[in-house]
Formats: structure tokens, C-alpha cells, sequence
């Protein structure tokens, strides 16, 4: 089914589909909850669940996997059970509007066609509803110690995946009337996951570039990886990757997007602290 024919298919529907981005730690899925209740949201697919209020209603938790590839094919509905039954899910459930959270618009967009969804017409970024001291402050909690959040109260996390649960949290969202009990509460699950209870991750600069190679090839497989230098800093790692990509490219666009790519699964789904990424256009095909 081609993009504009499920687009069709879902608007006759009267569904919407909105996404919400940024860098991994930026604090995208502690504020899910807020952005969905603004804008009328009522399920939201992040990190490989489909959550509807304070329940889990399909998937599983990328957060759960011990290996980076495993992650990140969870997130990003590789498998073909797993993405098979999101699918059958969303088309039980009754909804109007959906919220996927990624860390670039090329990944909710492949999140999207994998599901059979179109393409979010409205793309959020963190920083409308962020502070840069807000989101300085989580990526330091996310680097240092590692935790992230899973927009669902704890005893949902609990039953499934108790082996990561660290801590909870409540938010309390204030209404336009200042009355004390006009404020809805939200709680929110911190957990350790089990790719970010290593501590600082030490790698061979062989098993630094498969990882690379792998999120080439989930980012856009017409660019493939020609060579990685690998540099230990004490900030963390510096890479220096050699591309062969398409001359039909947008090159300027489709780097920076490449390099925030490779930065933040690295971080999120490896444990990899990547102090900087620097790509570099090698060599040129046709196709």
C-alpha cells in the first residue's frame, strides 16, 4: 500500500498522527503525557510500546533488551511478530489522534510506514516544551546515571518488566481555573534499562562500526559505511566516518540528520557516550 493511499485510508477515518523529537535524554517521553494531553492525544507509541493513559496496551519495551542492534530493531518495529501485532492493536483501538516519540523526523516516519500509518502531519519538537536548562539538566541524568522514563505509572512497568524499575515520579498538571483540585495528575516510571546498567561502555573500534553500519542501514541502506576511526577521549568517543552515498541526495540535509541519528542511538540504545561524529562524503554511486 503506497504512502498517499494509507494517508487517505486513515484521514476518511478522521485519524491524525503527530510525532514528538529530539535527542536521546532530552526528556521527549516525561513530557509525553503533557503533550497529549494538550493536544486531544489519546494513544502514544514510544520506545517499541503503544501506551493509551496509564496502560501499556501492546508491544514491547525497547528499554528491556541487553544488546544494542536488539534495541533498536524493538524501537523502530523490525521484528515482523512484533511489528504484526502494534498493527492489529492500533486497528482495535478507537482513536481520532496518536503521538510517536523518535529522535528525528526520519525515524517516526519509518516508525509510521512500518505500523501502516501515514506520515505525522505535525511534527513537535522538545524544545517547544523544554527549556535548554530543562533539557541540559536530563541529559546529564540520562549520561551520568543512565535512567529514562516510561510514561506510565510503575506498577504497569512492574508486572512486565520488574528487573528495570528504579523509581517513580508524579507530575501534576495545573488547568487554566487555579483551584487546588483542578490539576491532573500524571505518574511516570523511571527506569535503568538494561543496556544503561554497564556503566561506561568501553568498545573495540570493530564493534563501534557495526553498530554505525547498522544505523546506516536502518537510517537509509542506499548509504553504506567505508570506514570508521575510532578515538577513546575522556568525554567520550570521537568517530570519524567515510561515506559512499548517492549523488541524488540532499547532502547538507541528509548528514546532519545522519550524524544526530548515529549520536543519539548510539547513547540510547548502547550506552555509548559519543563526544562528537564527524562524517565525510568518500565516494559517490549513481544509484
Amino acid at each position: 500500500m503506497n504512502r498517499f493511499l494509507r494517508f487517505t485510508i486513515w484521514k476518511l477515518r478522521g485519524k491524525k498522527v503527530y510525532a514528538l523529537i529530539g535527542r536521546s535524554g532530552t526528556g521527549k517521553s516525561f513530557r509525553s503525557k503533557l503533550v497529549a494531553e494538550k493536544y486531544g492525544i489519546e494513544l502514544i507509541i514510544d520506545d517499541g510500546l503503544l501506551i493509551r493513559g496509564d496502560k501499556i496496551v501492546s508491544g514491547k519495551s525497547a528499554k528491556k533488551e541487553k544488546v544494542f542492534l536488539k534495541a533498536i530493531k524493538t524501537a523502530l518495529f523490525d521484528e515482523e511478530l512484533h511489528r504484526n501485532e502494534m498493527i492489529s492493536a492500533l486497528q482495535k483501538e478507537d482513536f481520532k489522534r496518536i503521538l510517536i516519540i523518535g529522535t528525528s523526523e526520519r525515524m517516526v516516519q519509518k516508525i509510521a510506514s512500518r505500523l501502516k500509518l501515514p506520515e505525522p502531519e505535525k511534527v513537535f519538537k522538545i524544545e517547544d516544551f523544554a527549556s535548554k536548562e530543562e533539557i541540559d539538566t536530563a541529559i546529564h541524568i540520562r549520561n551520568s546515571e543512565g535512567k529514562h522514563v516510561i510514561p506510565v505509572p510503575t506498577i504497569e512497568i512492574t508486572r512486565n518488566y520488574p528487573q528495570i524499575v528504579y523509581d517513580s515520579l508524579r507530575i501534576f498538571l495545573k488547568r487554566k481555573l487555579s483551584v487546588p483540585w483542578n490539576k491532573k495528575v500524571f505518574e511516570k516510571t523511571i527506569v535503568r534499562p538494561e543496556f544503561g546498567k554497564r556503566g561506561k561502555i568501553t568498545m573495540s573500534e570493530a564493534a563501534l562500526t557495526q553498530m554505525v553500519i547498522h544505523c546506516l542501514d536502518e537510517f537509509d541502506d542506499s548509504i553504506s559505511v567505508k570506514k570508521v576511526v575510532v578515538k577513546n577521549e575522556p568525554e567520550g568517543y570521537n568517530l570519524n566516518v567515510k561515506l559512499k552515498m548517492p549523488i541524488k541526495l540532499q547532502v547538507s540535509g541528509t548528514l546532519v540528520e545522519l550524524q544526530r541519528y548515529i549520536a543519539d542511538s548510539l547513547e540510547r540504545y548502547g550506552g555509548v557516550i559519543v563526544a562528537e561524529i564527524n562524517l565525510e562524503i568518500d565516494d559517490w554511486t549513481s544509484s
